[in-house]
């Protein structure tokens, strides 16, 4: 099983969509070259940055077709393949093998709320339906589930699942989560983290991966700071963080993905607008992305 795939930087980038709502095929292909081109760890396609959860399921075959074209195997490809059916996630990850995805990224999407059996059996299940190592997604923000340490040990241990994308710990300790993680998960399980403004602490602590929602439109610096972090490089790390300190109080206060979008019209990568019912942040507040991307771009 290729772990590897889910070490070191992946970038989730926006789906971009035209002034009529159709997914905008050309502007995301430019999104994915500067990715490439950047030389980022992996690419992170349909997740929450990418607005998965919004997209029909021609959308999203849409989006993966045109990703793949453009990546052309250059950089690994991990698919969000979330659902709130076991049959559909299943379809989802058999979709994404057979377009060319190198792994995928499930999270327990639901309306009814998940017991720990069942989330478990629907892992066995979307793992099962494809030979593709396939990561967990444990965003609690969105799904409303949280995984406890012990059910994901028992998901480790699954065939083809290699890896978990965790949120921050409450009490921040990286490093004593991790510790606790490697020692009940599968051998190789690889831990890593979302949540942008934990990204220095975490990979610092021992994290293998960065799951980047701002590496998906600022590759360059994202991927310095999580090479300084892996070489230990304190110093260096402490700059970096320094330099994105404004754009994460603007994550924090309107949220990552709607501060992306902002993001896209500064560098002249208009994505279009954010599927209703989400809305862009306040006008006002555009001065103060430009002025948070000052010392990054």
């Amino acid at each position: 099983m290729p772990i590897k795939l889910f070490h070191g930087l992946s970038a989730f980038p926006l789906t971009p969509v035209t002034a009529d709502g159709q997914i905008n095929k050309d502007r995301l292909a430019q999104m994915l070259e500067r990715l490439v081109a950047a030389g980022v760890d992996s690419i992170g396609l349909l997740g929450s940055t990418g607005t998965y959860a919004y997209l029909s399921a021609d959308e999203r075959a849409q989006v993966l077709a045109a990703a793949v074209e453009a990546i052309n195997g250059q950089v690994p490809l991990v698919v969000g393949v979330g659902a709130i059916r076991t049959d559909w996630a299943q379809q989802f990850a058999r979709d994404a093998e057979k377009a060319g995805a190198d792994g995928l990224l499930l999270a327990p999407v639901s309306y009814a709320p998940l017991t720990a059996n069942e989330v478990a059996l629907h892992f066995e299940a979307v793992a099962g339906a494809t030979a593709l190592p396939l990561c967990v997604y444990n965003n609690p923000g969105t799904t409303h589930f949280t995984f406890t340490q012990e059910l994901l040990a028992r998901i480790s241990a699954l065939k083809n699942v290699a890896a978990v994308k965790m949120p921050a710990p409450a009490d921040v300790d990286f490093a004593g989560e991790i510790g606790r993680l490697q020692s009940l998960c599968a051998p190789d399980f690889a831990v890593g983290y979302s949540g942008d403004w934990y990204a220095a602490p975490a990979l610092l602590a021992g994290a293998k991966t960065w799951y980047s929602v701002v590496a998906g439109l600022l590759p360059v610096p994202a991927l310095r700071m999580t090479r300084a972090a892996q070489a230990g490089d304190k110093e260096a790390v402490a700059a970096w963080e320094r330099a994105f300190a404004p754009l994460w109080a603007l994550f924090r206060q309107y949220s990552s993905l709607r501060v992306m979008y902002a993001i896209a019209e500064e560098l002249g990568l208009p994505a279009g607008l954010p599927p209703a019912p989400l809305k862009p942040i306040p006008s006002t507040a555009r001065e103060a992305v430009a002025q948070a991307l000052e010392g990054l771009v």
